[in-house]
């Protein structure tokens, strides 16, 4: 099935895939799809779905923001560009696999109308982590599709921005490969503000 068509899919269609069996994880960017998440952080050109519609998009890129939020040591999901990586995957991948990304996000939008009456994307962020509480809190062994689903957009959450420029330089503080006299343990472990890592001190 052509991305036009698959965007034209109906919600009900949707949600019907989605609930036929377990959803499965997303595999890597192919080397074209990691090219062009490249180009789409070096440029911040605006998002331009090639398999979700716009409004999926936004509820994959609040879900993905509410998993990594932007905090002290890095920018979150949202300015990493993981809603573009996860949708670069769905337009190289199955349409099976795409439909049932739909579904997810069709049923995460219902359960937010239903509780707050606003779509996921419009909620505020104490409905949001309301939500998630509810959805996340059988992560281990997740007991409903909707909870199925909170688990694999946060393992492809997780994937996309540590593939992402953020996640590798500015999260983990990767500097390439350098040549290291002595490795040297974190300084927070002596109670002091890392040098190397970037970490401050631990309370005591």
């Amino acid at each position: 099935m052509s991305t036009s068509a698959m965007r034209g899919v109906s919600r009900r269609t949707a949600l019907k895939a989605f609930g036929t069996g377990a959803v499965v994880l997303l595999p890597s960017l192919s080397h074209e799809g990691l090219l062009a998440f490249g180009r789409l952080q070096a440029t911040q050109a605006p998002p331009s779905p090639k398999a979700l519609s716009v409004s999926q998009f936004a509820t994959l890129e609040a879900l993905a923001e509410a998993i990594i939020p932007t905090d002290e040591r890095s920018p979150g999901a949202k300015q990493a560009r993981v809603a573009d990586y996860i949708d670069l995957i769905l337009s190289e991948g199955d349409d099976d696999v795409t439909l049932q990304w739909m579904g997810g996000l069709a049923a995460l939008d219902a359960e937010a109308v239903a509780q707050f009456r606003a779509p996921f994307a419009r909620l505020t962020a104490a409905q949001t982590d309301k939500l998630l509480a509810q959805i996340s809190k059988n992560e281990i062994a997740p007991a409903t599709p909707l909870e199925e689903f909170f688990v694999m957009t946060k393992h492809a959450t997780i994937q996309g921005y540590y593939t992402s420029e953020i996640g590798i330089h500015q999260e983990l503080r990767y500097k390439g490969n350098q040549y290291i006299q002595e490795f040297v343990g974190c300084a927070t472990e002596d109670g002091k503000d890392c040098p190397h890592c970037g970490q401050k001190a631990r309370p005591v």
